[in-house]
């Protein structure tokens, strides 16, 4: 795991080019502290913060192939790089170091593009070609590691992080209010929106050229929930997910620097502990996250997992102050507008897992998508079945969809009788498993003076994606999750953004692609859909705490509006006060007032989910309008820069 950033065609002056990519650099230099390179030749430059991981010694970057034509600048791991290389040594490739670097550099020399599907792991690289003046850019498949970049006439910019564009002379931050609006509505940005005018993200699965100033993209891997895979009986189903599961985790315990787990409480982490705590030989390392509040605490369960597994536990506990005073530096880290609070306390326990000497962790993350673990799969199949199911059967359903909010509490079954009968037919094209959130989203859209159509960018979304539209219902439901809030949120602003702010990669079992098809053969072929993940704890519950197996799932929250109306950080009114949300232009003042007004006065209980998610959202907004807008964040370092490896190009024309 690394940070990167470059650019070609740059048009100011080349003599100054050093000192941009160096200031790019330093501005992601937390990434990896364990040292900085650069290469740059009379078109363009490259630049690394490397997080030593694999073949510490030897594994520098940029790194050339041996003839000093091609240059990688690579983030991510490929932890398959070992079965790879033995292919392409078969194939005659020559290799120098022990790096995954290298392999995905000899890859793409080798297999072209065609050589993106094989890789299992996550990454964002940029191979140039100093014959032909080509960039190539590239993002894994499931979106793990970001990358933007920045189009100015015939410049092109690209950074693992977009606060290195603060190095970019002339640009400047503008927030995008079309943008914001699809941001609020979807609670979580697309594929390829950064929430910044004139900034991209390259979306998941893609790969894009920049060759003579022609920018095109392509699509190398379509989301899809086919499986080839044949499962005749429930048995063979969870010995395939046992398999599948144990040999991904053997492979993202290859490092040469220790290996930790978080623990959530849940069956998903527990797992993944359980097999990391298999395959190592040493004693497993585990963090968690409690919490003084107790409705978000699952402190009794994480010290159950680490005592069942004999880890060396560490648990970090967050109040209501933590969560106020560190958000400023979380969102300037995250860098987009978020809708709760819970990655706050992950950029707090990756401090914390850094500070123990730990630079790589496993999550659970991506067990919900694949094994259907998100009460939203639920509420698809029940609203589909609606006008064929009869009323005990609906109130018996709805009864146990939510059982964690209390508005889905028995009380409320009448009321929510009504609102699912109006949810029962699709209203938006191809969005019918997520109408209910989305309708939830558009009431943060008040925030916006003007929202216009904030679906106008997810229905462009799905209506181009190739085999989308002859999905089933849950197909669609994943691959919505894939495409938002896993990317979105929980992969980037929960995870990885949060962790690296620390020098911590994340790593996730779950998202390896044998596991995600050996849940889409499995999933409600022996099951009716709706005990969440039932398959997946069958598999382990000869292995694991009999009440962690069964217990229900309790999602990952953390305080959200509360936190500041008990803490009252003295950032709120200077960020909020009516001359502050004047300078934001698309704000609409007036609500945002009524709205902070009533979060931080009223009682916690007159307080909605959705009145909680809109002041996240007023409160990150304009800090990231202070940090980037108003540049405020310019030349915040929260290291301080290694020493900087320079290869100077410049003048120095490729031999023959």
């Amino acid at each position: 795991m690394c940070g990167i950033a470059g650019f070609i065609g740059a048009a100011h002056d080349s003599a100054a080019w050093q000192e941009t990519i160096r200031a790019m650099l330093a501005a992601i230099g937390h990434r990896g502290p364990d040292g900085l390179g650069t290469m740059l030749d009379d078109r363009a430059a490259l630049g690394t913060a490397r997080l030593s991981i694999i073949d510490i010694a030897s594994g520098t970057q940029p790194m050339s192939d041996p003839s000093g034509r091609y240059w990688l600048a690579y983030n991510g791991e490929i932890y398959n790089y070992l079965e790879l290389r033995a292919e392409l040594e078969a194939a005659g490739r020559v290799f120098l170091t022990r790096s995954d670097t290298e392999v995905v550099l000899q890859a793409w020399l080798h297999w072209g593009p065609d050589c993106l599907p094989r890789f299992n792991g996550g990454f964002a690289f940029a191979i140039y070609d100093r014959a032909s003046g080509r960039l190539v850019l590239a993002r894994d498949r499931y979106g793990k590691r970001p990358l933007f970049y920045l189009r100015r006439g015939g410049e092109f910019y690209f950074a693992s992080e977009m606060k290195s564009f603060f190095a970019v002379p002339g640009f400047a931050f503008e927030q995008d209010a079309d943008q914001l609006a699809s941001i609020l509505a979807c609670w979580t940005p697309l594929p390829d929106q950064s929430g910044f005018k004139g900034i991209d993200s390259l979306p998941m699965g893609e790969w894009m050229s920049v060759e003579n100033g022609t920018i095109t993209r392509h699509r190398y891997e379509a989301l899809s929930f086919d499986s080839a895979e044949s499962v005749a009986s429930e048995a063979e189903a969870l010995e395939l997910i046992r398999e599948r599961l144990q040999a991904s985790v053997a492979l993202r315990l290859r490092s040469d620097v220790e290996v930790g787990v978080y623990l959530s409480g849940g069956v998903d982490s527990a797992i993944t502990a359980l097999l990391a705590q298999r395959e190592s030989r040493h004693r497993l390392s585990t963090f968690s996250v409690a919490f003084e509040d107790a409705a978000f605490d699952e402190s009794p369960q994480q010290r159950e997992m680490a005592d069942f597994l004999g880890s060396r536990h560490q648990a970090l506990t967050i109040s209501h102050g933590d969560i106020a005073s560190a958000l400023p530096d979380a969102v300037f880290h995250a860098e987009v507008p978020a809708f709760r609070c819970a990655f706050v306390p992950m950029f707090l326990l990756s401090r914390l897992t850094r500070d123990a000497g730990i630079k790589v962790i496993l999550s659970g993350e991506g067990a919900d998508e694949a094994f259907l673990g998100y009460d939203l799969f639920k509420e698809v199949l029940l609203r589909r079945a609606w006008n064929d199911l009869g009323e005990d059967v609906r109130r018996d359903r709805l009864g146990r969809l939510y059982p964690h909010l209390t508005h889905y509490g028995p009380q409320e079954i009448a009321a929510l009788t009504g609102l699912y009968q109006q949810f029962a037919e699709e209203r938006m094209p191809g969005l019918f498993s997520h109408e209910m959130r989305f309708q939830n989203g558009r009431f943060a859209t008040r925030l916006l003076r003007e929202a216009g159509d904030p679906f106008a960018a997810i229905s462009r979304l799905v209506a181009e994606a190739p085999g989308y539209a002859g999905m089933s219902d849950i197909h669609k439901a994943q691959w919505l999750e894939y495409k938002t809030l896993l990317a979105g949120y929980l992969l980037s602003t929960q995870g990885e953004r949060m962790s690296l702010a620390h020098g911590v990669e994340n790593r996730c079992p779950f998202l390896d692609p044998a596991v995600v098809a050996a849940a889409s053969a499995t999933n409600l072929r022996f099951d009716d859909g709706f005990e969440e993940k039932r398959l997946l704890r069958r598999a382990f519950a000869d292995e694991l705490p009999e009440s962690i197996v069964t217990k229900r799932k309790f999602p990952y929250r953390a305080p959200d509006s509360a936190a500041f109306a008990s803490a009252r950080p003295d950032y709120l009114e200077a960020l909020l006060s009516e001359a502050e949300l004047a300078k934001l232009p698309f704000i609409d003042a007036k609500f945002a007032r009524r709205l902070t007004d009533k979060v931080l006065n009223r009682p916690a209980d007159e307080i909605g989910t959705k009145e909680d998610q809109c002041f996240v959202f007023l409160l990150s907004i304009a800090l990231l309008h202070r940090f980037f807008v108003q540049r405020e964040g310019a030349g915040l370092t929260r290291v301080t820069p290694p020493p900087m490896r320079t290869v100077d190009l410049r003048g120095k024309p490729l031999a023959a």
